[in-house]
């Protein structure tokens, strides 16, 4: 029992109890679970992505695509997914049996090289042309040996967002000899 003073001369006994506990009457709203549930669900959503990560499935991914045709092999090993700022690969071998004549042309879609920073190509091209839609590269002949490696060491531009796609294929007489499609997707 506790005195407290009364509006009169003197003072009154009032009865006071105190709760079981401290949290007695701060009953939790709706939204307050709705919301403790949505932070769960995005930490949840983080883990998976930083998992992810160290696991190394957010990096540079690569495929390889080849054709042969008349005689002609050509094979394309390049980035199929990566992201900005990372380095890629991006290897054209040419095939011959018999050899070469003096030069090999390769023809790409002038735009996908776009979304590359690059330090060039090795062998650096002994030519280069471009029309509206074609670059055109061409390699002196290896001196022996019927296989031509270029690679092209590049990265992912640190602004480009979005992927691209080209034809890459050997230059023959005015027309595309053992084509082969890529496809580079990013992801942030």
């Amino acid at each position: 029992m506790t005195r407290v003073p009364d509006r009169g001369a003197g003072y009154r006994s009032v009865v006071v109890t105190m709760p079981d506990s401290t949290l007695e009457g701060l009953e939790t709203r709706r939204q307050d679970i709705q919301g403790a549930w949505w932070r769960r669900l995005f930490l949840v959503l983080l883990a998976i992505v930083v998992a992810a990560g160290v696991a190394g499935l957010l990096g540079v991914r690569d495929a390889t695509a080849s054709a042969d045709e008349d005689g002609w092999s050509l094979q394309v090993r390049y980035a199929a997914m990566s992201r900005a700022g990372l380095d890629v690969p991006f290897v054209v071998t040419v095939r011959h049996a018999g050899g070469f004549d003096k030069e090999v042309t390769v023809a790409l879609t002038g735009d996908y090289l776009d979304i590359y920073e690059t330090q060039g190509f090795h062998p650096e091209p002994s030519g280069e042309t471009r029309d509206g839609h074609t670059l055109y590269l061409t390699f002196d002949a290896p001196p022996s040996g019927d296989t031509l490696v270029v690679s092209y060491d590049a990265y992912i531009q640190p602004a480009s967002q979005i992927g691209r796609d080209a034809t890459v294929a050997i230059w023959i007489d005015q027309h595309q000899v053992a084509p082969v499609r890529i496809n580079t997707r990013l992801v942030p």
